[in-house]
């Protein structure tokens, strides 16, 4: 038996989201050796104003025919307007065009949530914080959209 190669495990500090990045790359990297290899790609999209200043913008990924909508922000003066929208649709558009079937997201804002919902995702699961679980009564939902008009068929696909 072969003796276990020594490793230190320790909780660090990441302000910059270098090691965040650093996981991700080499992450992508090993799902490129799956059968089939992972066809990951980042999406990113930004909302300027006319002075160039950032006022919203979409982070997400596809990868195996799934739009994942990681992160979406307005700036919150230009709530309501219909720029969180725009994002979702352009981000959409992009990943079927790029032979993305499907979208999936998270949230634990229920206002968001209702946001989704109102564009066409769908609840497909909930986590919720029981009683003495803090925070107390958290949730958080997680939401699907079809991006064409049916589903693939076939054994392990989605109804």
């Amino acid at each position: 038996m072969s003796k276990p190669t020594p490793i230190a495990i320790t909780l660090e500090e990441d302000p910059s989201g270098t090691i965040v990045d650093e996981v991700e790359r080499k992450l992508l990297e090993a799902l490129g050796q799956n059968v089939p290899p992972s066809d990951g790609k980042p999406l990113t999209l930004v909302a300027r104003d006319l002075q160039g200043s950032m006022v919203g913008g979409l982070a997400g990924s596809t990868s195996y025919g799934w739009l994942l909508v990681k992160m979406l922000w307005v700036a919150e003066e230009l709530r309501g307007q219909g720029f969180g929208a725009r994002l979702m649709v352009e981000a959409e558009a992009i990943a079927r065009s790029g032979g993305c079937h499907g979208a999936w997201l998270d949230t634990s804002s229920a206002r968001a949530e209702r946001f989704y919902i109102r564009l066409g995702y769908k609840p497909f699961g909930v986590l919720t914080n029981g009683p003495g679980e803090q925070p107390q009564g958290h949730r958080r939902a997680f939401l699907a959209k079809r991006l064409i008009e049916a589903w693939p068929t076939g054994p392990g696909t989605t109804p």
